[in-house]
């Protein structure tokens, strides 16, 4: 299988022409040195994965033809990360992780301690895509523009359980085994945590479970990766499926 994987949106199909951007064209080209007959590996995060064959690229396009599936569709759990917006590199590092990691959704969220009043939302979700290309993922996350926290809650359906990293409960971690897997959302803070109405706001939703990450108090980037990684080993695709551990 090719090491080099590209996201394409573009419907896939045995012995399909697909379309390639400049950019994408200049990469492949450009980049990493491939001519027309080589090989790589394409996805759309709809129809699996694919080799394809260059047969056109150039500084201003080219063109792929579909060979055949070499992986099925492989999407994630319903697993939701929000996230406090931080510096543009640490913003950046949490999109990256939680794409590899498994969200299937990607929500910034402006709360009363956010240092960052606005985000690139269109760099966000290429941070997502890169992700999905490396990890060999099939999947890109949706990343959501910029919301307050509050509106979110107000809208919010108490079906999908929320998962409040709370820095107050610092302390020995909590496991998951006693919660069922289902559709959920992640919450995590801003470097500043939360502010007094929105503890008490969480506190009164039923939906949302408070839990703490160790008895130490993560960087929010640190805490969206343990978060993640914690929610996957007890109830997401981690799990072996034969139940063995």
């Amino acid at each position: 299988m090719s090491k080099i994987r590209l996201f394409i949106d573009h419907p896939l199909a045995a012995g399909q022409p697909v379309p390639l951007e400049p950019a994408q064209a200049h990469y492949l080209s450009g980049v990493m040195r491939l001519r027309a007959g080589d090989t790589l590996a394409v996805f759309n995060g709809r129809d699996g994965e694919w080799s394809a064959r260059i047969t056109e690229a150039g500084k201003r396009g080219g063109t792929l033809q579909t060979l055949e599936q070499t992986a099925p569709q492989r999407d994630p759990p319903d697993l939701w990360l929000l996230f406090a917006p931080i510096k543009k590199a640490r913003t950046d590092f949490i999109v990256e992780k939680a794409a590899e990691l498994g969200a299937s959704r990607i929500l910034p969220v402006q709360t009363d301690f956010t240092n960052s009043e606005r985000i690139r939302q269109d760099r966000l979700q290429a941070h997502a895509i890169e992700a999905a290309e490396q990890c060999g993922g099939t999947h890109v996350p949706g990343v959501g523009e910029l919301q307050p926290l509050s509106r979110l809650l107000e809208g919010w359906d108490p079906a999908r359980r929320l998962l409040w990293a709370d820095e107050a409960l610092a302390g020995p971690a909590r496991t998951l085994g006693g919660l069922s897997a289902g559709a959920w959302a992640i919450l995590i803070g801003p470097e500043g945590g939360f502010s007094d109405p929105e503890r008490r706001r969480l506190t009164a939703l039923d939906f949302v479970t408070p839990i703490s990450l160790g008895p130490r108090i993560l960087r929010a980037d640190t805490a969206a990766v343990a978060a993640l990684a914690l929610w996957q080993a007890a109830l997401g695709d981690w799990q072996d499926p034969a139940g063995s551990g």
